[in-house]
């Protein structure tokens, strides 16, 4: 599975949470500590990060390459300033390309998107149910091969046809879908997300099978006074709290943390859409 890191917070340069740490998410591409699968996270990273003191899009920088040689990074990271933050390392799934369109974070409007997780088997169980449930916009906002991307088209489709959803609310909406998808197909479906629209965060840590990927923050720390880290992994030792399982985690533009169980019962057979045959 792959690594992932959100900043909420005040302006700082963004080496001071990708290189400075000491189990930072460079060390995490090849030593992780938690990974459920896979060794290694070396095959692709990016980052997205929002403007210091502007209303913007959110400015993206993906790479195939590992991490660890991209010798403009550093310089990059150096230069950067920004208040809202998120960066991820990819262990890609057996069967997908290692290829720009496939690395995260991905982008729509103000929003940013990244994945840490994988849907079973997903070329031949929910490839097509999650494709045949999109409206037009969501279904060409899709460039490339992942499940990860799928699961970002899927949360587009419920914001563009429901736009009295807040963020929280599609994102929820998204993972009942997801459950619903996964339980016709008889399939696991594991989804750490980070979602950001530059002011706020939102957070998921769930699976279907009940083994949710690793996830935590930390809030308030010294050595980011008002500000809130969520990732994979712990960066440095601290009072990191683990997020809880099959859950949601708000982050407030003022860096309030609120969470919010994820409680799916019967599958609303509504939901579903049949293969076709």
């Amino acid at each position: 599975m792959c690594r992932l890191l959100a900043y909420l917070g005040p302006t700082i340069q963004l080496d001071k949470i990708l290189f400075e740490p000491s189990h930072s998410l460079i060390a995490q591409s090849y030593q992780p500590r938690e990974m459920e699968v896979a060794l290694l996270n070396a095959d692709g990273f990016g980052l997205g990060w929002y403007h210091a003191t502007r209303q913007t899009e959110p400015f993206i920088y993906r790479n195939t390459q590992p991490i660890w040689n991209d010798i403009n990074l550093p310089q990059i990271c150096r230069y950067v300033e920004s208040g809202c933050v998120l960066a991820h390392v990819r262990s890609a799934t057996p069967g997908l390309a290692v290829d720009l369109h496939n690395c995260q974070p991905f982008r729509d409007g103000a929003l940013s998107f990244i994945h840490n997780g994988f849907i079973e088997n997903f070329r031949h169980t929910l490839y097509r149910p999650i494709r045949e449930r999109l409206c037009d916009r969501a279904y060409h906002r899709i460039h490339g091969l992942t499940d990860s991307e799928h699961i970002f088209a899927l949360l587009l489709h419920e914001l563009e046809t429901h736009p009295t959803l807040s963020l929280a609310q599609g994102l929820e909406q998204t993972l009942q879908i997801l459950t619903v998808l996964a339980q016709q197909q008889q399939v696991r479906v594991a989804a750490n997300i980070i979602l950001s629209d530059g002011k706020q965060l939102i957070a998921a840590r769930f699976d279907t099978a009940g083994a949710d990927p690793s996830l935590y923050w930390l809030q308030d720390h010294p050595a980011f006074p008002g500000a809130v880290l969520v990732a994979s992994e712990p960066l440095f030792e601290a009072n990191w709290v683990t997020c809880p399982p099959t859950s949601l985690v708000l982050v407030a533009p003022t860096c309030e943390i609120q969470t919010y169980p994820l409680a799916f019962t019967a599958p609303d057979s509504s939901l579903a859409v049949p293969l076709a045959s």
